[in-house]
C-alpha cells in the first residue's frame, strides 16, 4: 500500500497545529491545504470548517502537524490525541526536526479497508486547491477564530488595500461606462456617419486608434464577470497596457511642458521645412540637368521639375501662413497625451503624413505616370505579337490588327520607349522619399501596436509568479533517507515566454496580414501605388 500525501511547500516552517485538507476519493491519496496553528479550541475549529463546507467546498482535518520548539515538549503527544475529537478513518501524523529537509510520518488508521493505488492524480490535486478558494478568502484578513498557514498567506497585508481599491473600482466604472456610452452615441451619430467623415476617420491613425481604446475601455469596464481564463486574462492585459499607455503619456507631457519645449520645437519646424524644401528644390534642379551624366528627354524633364517645383513653392507658402499658429497648435496636441502614448505617437504619425503631403503628391504624380507609361508598352507589345489583353476572362487572347494600327502603334511604342527613363528616373526619385517616410510611420506604427498587443499582466505573471501560468509539472526527489518516506518536489513547468506572448497577445487593427514581399516589390515595379488600406486583386489594363 503506498499513500501519497501532497503537502504545500509554504507549510514546511509553519507551527505545530493541524492539518486540514482532503482526501481524494476513489485514491489513496490526501491533499494538505491549510496548517491551523496552536492554540486553537476544537469546536472553533469545527465550527470553521463547517463554514467553509457550506460554501460548497469539502474539507476535514487530515491529522496533525508537529515542528518542535522550546517549552513544547508534550505537543506531538497532546496533537495525537485530538484524533479522538476529529474522528477520521485515517489520521495522518507529520512531524520535522529543525536543520532536516524530510519530515516523518505515521497513519494511524481505524479502517483497515484500502483504496486502490491511481497515478493520475496531479490534475485532481490543483483542481482540489482550485475549489478551496472559500478557505482562502475567509482567511484572507488574518481576523478569523482560527490562525493558519497555507499558500496565499503571503497576501495577507495587502488584501485590505486590494478591497479598498475594489470597492472604488465599481464607481470609477460605472462612470467610465456613462462616459463611454455618451461618446458611442456621439460617433454613432449620422454627422460622423456622412461619406467624407467616415473616409477620414478611417485613415487618420488617431481615430483609429480612440475607436481601439473605445473598445478596449468597455471591454475592462464591463458589468459582466469574466469567466473563461482567457477572458480574465484579456481584460487584465488590456487594464495593465493601458494604464502603462496613459503612465507614459503623462510622463511625455511633463518632459515637453518644462523648460518651454514645446516653444523651441515650434521654432524650428518652419526652418526645418524651409531646409527640406530647398533640398527638395536642389534635387529637382538635379533631375532637370543630367542626373548622373544621364541623357534626359528635355521638354519632358523640363514640365515635370517645374511643376514639381511649382507644389513645393504652393507648399511652403502654406507652412509659412500657418507658422503663427503652429504653437498654439503644439501645445494643445501636446495635451493628447494624457489619453496615452499611442494617442502622442499616432498623432505624430498623422503629423507626418500632414507635413510630407507635398513628398506624397510627388510620389503619386509619378508613380501614375510610370505605371502608364509601363502598362502603355506592356499593351503596345502584344500588339506586336498579335495579342491582346481579355478583360471579360481576364486573359491574353490572339488578335489581328491592320496596317494603320500597327504603325499608331509602333509610333507610340518608340515615344514611350524614349520617354521611359526620364519617368522612370522621376517615379524611383520620389519613391525613395516616399519609403522614408513610410518606413518613419511604420516605426511609429509598429510602437503603437506593441504597448496595445504586449501581455504586460501576463509577462509579469511569468516574471514574478510563473507558477500561475504552467503547462505541466515535473517531480525530483528533494530527501531520500533509510527509514523515512520518500520526500518529492513538485515543480511546475512555467510556460516560455514565446508561448506567453503568442497565447495572450491581444488582437490589434495592425495584426492582420498584409502583402507579401514578393507583391509588394511587384508593385513598387509596375508603378501601382501602395496603399495600407486597398489591396488590389483586378488587373488593370
Amino acid at each position: 500500500m503506498v499513500l501519497k500525501i501532497f503537502f504545500p511547500q509554504c507549510c514546511n516552517k509553519a507551527d505545530s497545529g493541524l492539518l486540514v485538507g482532503r482526501w481524494i476519493p476513489g485514491q489513496n491519496s490526501a491533499v494538505v491545504l491549510a496548517v491551523i496553528h496552536y492554540p486553537f479550541i476544537p469546536g472553533q475549529v469545527k465550527q470553521y470548517i463547517h463554514q467553509v463546507e457550506c460554501s460548497g467546498v469539502d474539507l476535514t482535518v487530515l491529522g496533525s502537524w508537529s515542528m518542535p520548539k522550546e517549552g513544547q515538549e508534550g505537543m506531538e503527544s497532546f496533537l495525537r490525541d485530538l484524533s479522538t475529537i476529529f474522528p477520521q478513518g485515517q489520521w495522518l501524523q507529520l512531524s520535522r526536526e529543525m536543520g532536516k529537509i524530510g519530515f516523518r510520518c505515521h497513519v494511524l488508521t481505524r479502517d483497515p479497508s484500502k483504496s486502490p493505488f491511481a497515478s493520475q492524480v496531479a490534475p485532481i490535486v490543483f483542481g482540489t486547491v482550485c475549489q478551496s478558494e472559500p478557505l482562502f478568502f475567509l482567511d484572507k484578513y488574518d481576523d478569523g477564530p482560527v490562525k493558519m498557514t497555507h499558500w496565499q498567506s503571503e497576501g495577507r497585508e495587502g488584501s485590505i488595500i486590494v478591497e479598498l481599491m475594489k470597492q472604488a473600482s465599481t464607481p470609477v466604472c460605472l462612470l467610465t461606462t456613462w462616459i463611454l456610452t455618451l461618446w458611442t452615441s456621439l460617433c454613432s451619430s449620422r454627422i460622423l456617419n456622412v461619406r467624407p467623415m467616415r473616409f477620414i476617420s478611417s485613415k487618420l491613425s488617431t481615430c483609429v486608434q480612440l475607436s481601439y481604446r473605445t473598445e478596449h475601455l468597455q471591454t475592462v469596464c464591463s458589468p459582466t464577470r469574466a469567466t473563461a481564463h482567457n477572458h480574465f486574462m484579456r481584460k487584465a492585459n488590456i487594464f495593465v497596457s493601458f494604464f502603462v499607455d496613459v503612465s507614459l503619456g503623462l510622463l511625455l507631457v511633463s518632459w515637453m511642458y518644462r523648460e518651454n519645449r514645446i516653444g523651441k520645437l515650434a521654432d524650428t519646424l518652419v526652418p526645418a521645412a524651409d531646409y527640406v524644401a530647398k533640398e527638395l528644390e536642389e534635387l529637382l534642379q538635379w533631375l532637370m540637368g543630367a542626373p548622373a551624366g544621364l541623357k534626359m528627354n528635355r521638354a519632358l524633364d523640363q514640365v515635370l521639375g517645374r511643376f514639381f517645383l511649382y507644389h513645393i513653392h504652393l507648399w511652403i507658402s502654406y507652412i509659412h501662413l500657418m507658422s503663427p499658429f503652429v504653437e498654439m497648435i503644439l501645445w494643445y496636441v501636446g495635451l493628447s497625451a494624457c489619453l496615452g502614448l499611442t494617442f502622442a505617437l499616432s498623432l505624430l504619425s498623422d503629423i507626418t503624413a500632414l507635413l510630407t503631403f507635398h513628398i506624397y503628391c510627388f510620389y503619386v504624380y509619378g508613380a501614375r505616370l510610370y505605371c502608364m507609361t509601363v502598362y502603355g508598352l506592356s499593351s503596345l507589345w502584344r500588339l506586336f505579337r498579335g495579342k491582346k489583353w481579355n478583360v471579360l476572362r481576364q486573359r491574353v487572347d490572339s488578335c489581328s490588327y491592320d496596317l494603320d494600327q500597327l504603325f499608331i502603334g509602333t509610333l507610340l511604342f518608340t515615344i514611350l520607349l524614349f520617354l521611359l527613363p526620364t519617368t522612370a528616373l522621376y517615379y524611383l526619385v520620389f519613391t525613395l522619399l516616399r519609403l522614408v517616410v513610410v518606413m518613419f510611420q511604420g516605426v511609429l506604427h509598429l510602437s503603437v501596436d506593441f504597448i496595445n498587443s504586449f501581455p504586460l499582466f501576463a509577462m509579469g505573471l511569468r516574471l514574478f509568479r510563473s507558477y500561475r501560468l504552467a503547462e505541466g509539472v515535473k517531480f525530483r526527489v528533494l530527501c531520500e533517507e533509510p527509514g523515512t518516506p520518500l520526500h518529492l518536489m513538485m515543480d511546475i513547468n512555467p510556460l516560455k515566454v514565446s508561448s506567453v506572448v503568442q497565447t495572450y497577445r491581444t488582437p490589434t487593427y495592425s495584426c492582420y496580414p498584409k502583402d507579401s514581399w514578393l507583391a509588394l516589390c511587384k508593385k513598387l515595379f509596375l508603378g501601382e501605388l501602395i496603399y495600407p488600406w486597398k489591396h488590389k486583386t483586378t488587373k488593370i489594363d
